[in-house]
């Protein structure tokens, strides 16, 4: 038996990429699933229901159960959807995966409103669209002890601040919070929420610096998979992961990381209202590096990569 046996995932953008290797994953470890894409190109215009269809006709191939659903997720009636179409064909659900995403980079200064618009939508209405109806679900459950799960996809892009990603940035960051304010919300309700941030080569890393991507060393190419990425999906979707929530961890290649919480590394005080003066030799002489020396444990709290 599998680690997943017998649970119900619903995974968004399942077509390609991290959600494809995803869905292939959760069906080799027993879980049946409702697949979504809109099967748009990697900034999100147009749509083709075949790679979706072409996953779950593998896995059903294969012995396993999905059914495909090819609404767009940022739109709440497809999140509704895909709730009701778990719980109508295998009567139960247990497992939200929100891998679907877009890219339209731009510096911040030449980056239209619609860029803008589209990828925040894709990425945080199209969280919104599926958790509303899930946690409505298992609320309902009243199961405390339900090993229900929200996993989520953020980037180091967010995390590390791309300069060229700010809408993609700004999306991921906004992903980390929610899934933060879930792990918070929904804890009594049996329900687990982390953010996972992958590192694999896929269309839309190919599209981001195709001559990077052509120019990576054979070992690079190998390890930087989408496979390399569901494992650690497929655990936290486990029943065995309760004691993990509201966490942001990595899977790039082979290697797997916990980041670490924002938490305040240093604080300043004052026995009174602050005068600017004040504050600035305080911020001066407490926060700023040292020239030729250590930097402060403000600069220094990230996990090493």
């Amino acid at each position: 038996m599998g680690n997943l046996e017998g649970r119900v995932a619903i995974i968004t953008g399942a077509g390609r990429g991290i959600g494809a290797s995803v869905a292939r994953l959760f069906a080799a470890e027993g879980a049946r699933l409702v697949l979504n894409d809109l099967g748009a190109e990697s900034d999100g215009r147009g749509a083709d229901l075949g790679p979706a269809r072409e996953v779950a006709e593998e896995i059903i191939a294969r012995g396993g159960e999905a059914i495909v659903d090819g609404g767009d997720v940022a739109d709440s009636e497809t999140g509704r959807r895909l709730v009701d179409s778990a719980v109508e064909k295998y009567g139960r659900l247990d497992v939200l995966v929100n891998a679907a995403g877009i890219l339209r980079d731009r510096m911040i200064f030449n980056l239209g409103e619609e860029d803008w618009d589209a990828v925040i939508r894709v990425h945080l209405r199209g969280h919104y669209s599926t958790i509303r109806p899930a946690s409505a679900y298992w609320r309902a459950q009243r199961k405390p002890d339900g090993h229900f799960r929200i996993i989520n996809f953020t980037s180091d892009s967010g995390l590390q601040g791309s300069p060229g990603q700010p809408n993609y940035a700004a999306a991921k960051m906004g992903v980390v919070g929610l899934t933060m304010s879930l792990a918070n919300a929904l804890g009594r309700l049996g329900v687990t929420a982390n953010a996972i941030a992958p590192g694999a080569t896929t269309r839309l890393t190919a599209a981001v610096d195709p001559d990077k991507a052509a120019g990576a060393d054979a070992a690079t190419v190998a390890d930087m998979t989408p496979e390399n990425v569901a494992p650690l999906v497929a655990y936290i979707a486990g029943t065995g992961s309760d004691w993990l929530s509201g966490r942001v961890l990595g899977a790039v290649g082979r290697q797997i990381t916990l980041w670490n919480t924002p938490e305040v590394v240093r604080s300043l005080e004052s026995d009174g209202p602050w005068g600017v003066a004040d504050l600035m030799d305080r911020v001066e002489k407490e926060f700023r590096p040292v020239a030729d020396g250590p930097a402060p444990s403000i600069f220094t709290s990230r996990i090493p990569r």
